[in-house]
């Protein structure tokens, strides 16, 4: 049976990241990823944080826009917040990049290359995979794995100690388009990233919206945290959309490409590392509750990764990894899905809690000191450290 040092399930910016610096620290890795192109089926606005490709020495080449401002809009209003440069690009190219980066430093990358199964040995961890291609099952064996493969991880089947059951409540069901105007659209879509919090009129649940500017295309999509039928999500997406086209493209012809998947916004599990096994990214469920994006928490997960197994060679790098991944993320992930909790529960809280950060110097002092943080909410969370400001504040 053929082994390496490092298995890797799925190539996104955990997989992709775990998979480079492995490789550059000596260790022999080798990726599986289902696609059989790295970065294709990706629902995501793709929003990068400042500072994101020197964080991750990337090249700028896959930044399509440099969007200083983000407006946080609800049935009341909208809230403009200058954050310094954020920046978009698309998953194929940041996928693409970074897997072919890896690549460079040594790692194997086996496109459709599907995880079925692992399970251990005394000798370490046997993954087996189906060739999609060859329509075969292959095995290999590994000292270390890590499971990056995104929303879709099926995890309490794979191995019981990473049983979640409130998984599933977590799931958000997006549908995204890419919108393709014949001509430029309003120049007011290109200097700013748009999130949309709203109740549905249709159905009566809560919405997450946005529209992120790219080169060519507007990314205009949404997530609703059930699971909604195709064509009901569609019709939502298609009144949205119509009020995206009245302000910033009307009267433009444009063409549209669909992507819908499942995205997770629940709470990070509570177990993702164990015997050898580590788990990241978005299978860990680390993603902010209250927009969707888990793209830096994924890299730095998969960071974490590289760096514990180069620490632990020959022995089991899941506790180190697992002690890294939740002091840099939890204590603020879990403080996001109790605000995001909070505010679903009265939508008129979001006026509240905008209008404060709107009116408080203090914050501002924060959003200067650090730019790093790439939404409101988040420094929000900053702000309420500094000022002892109390969520029981916005039940109103």
């Amino acid at each position: 049976m053929e082994s390496t040092e490092l298995l890797i399930v799925g190539c996104g910016p955990a997989g992709g990241t775990a998979a480079r610096e492995a490789a550059r620290r000596g260790i022999e890795t080798v990726v599986l990823e289902r696609d059989p192109v790295v970065g294709a089926k990706r629902v995501c606005a793709a929003g990068l944080r400042p500072g994101f490709c020197e964080e991750f020495d990337l090249p700028r080449e896959i930044v399509h826009l440099d969007p200083p401002t983000i407006t946080l809009t609800t049935v009341k209003r909208t809230y403009a917040f200058q954050l310094g440069p954020s920046h978009t690009t698309t998953r194929e190219e940041l996928d693409g990049t970074i897997g072919a980066l890896a690549t460079r430093e040594g790692a194997e990358i086996r496109t459709s290359a599907l995880f079925r199964s692992l399970r251990r040995d005394r000798d370490g961890i046997v993954v087996e995979y189906a060739d999609t291609v060859a329509g075969t099952r292959r095995t290999i064996r590994a000292r270390s794995v890590f499971l990056a493969q995104g929303s879709s991880a099926r995890l309490d089947e794979v191995d019981p100690r990473f049983r979640y059951p409130a998984w599933s409540a977590g799931l958000i069901t997006c549908l995204q388009y890419r919108v393709y105007p014949e001509r430029p659209a309003d120049p007011r879509a290109y200097g700013r990233l748009e999130l949309h919090y709203y109740v549905s009129p249709r159905s009566g649940r809560n919405v997450i919206a946005w529209m992120f500017p790219k080169r060519d295309h507007l990314a205009i999509g949404l997530g609703i945290q059930a699971k909604v039928p195709g064509a009901e999500l569609r019709a939502e997406l298609d009144a949205f959309n119509l009020t995206v086209e009245r302000r910033l493209f009307a009267g433009i012809p444009f063409t549209i490409r669909n992507e819908g998947n499942l995205l997770y916004g629940g709470l990070p599990r509570p177990t993702i590392g164990g015997d050898g096994v580590m788990v990241g990214g978005t299978a860990a469920g680390l993603v902010d509750a209250t927009t969707g994006e888990g793209i830096h928490e994924a890299a730095i997960s998969g960071r974490i990764a590289a760096e514990a197994v180069a620490a632990e060679r020959g022995g089991d790098a899941a506790p180190a990894y697992e002690r890294g991944v939740k002091q840099a993320f939890y204590g603020r992930l879990r403080h996001r899905h109790k605000l995001m909790t909070l505010l679903e529960r009265k939508p008129v809280r979001f006026d509240v809690l905008f209008r404060q950060l709107e009116e408080s110097p203090r914050f501002f002092e924060l959003l200067q000191r650090d730019r790093n943080a790439f939404t409101p909410l988040e420094w929000l969370y900053l702000y309420g450290q500094a000022a002892k400001f109390s969520l029981s504040a916005l039940r109103v």
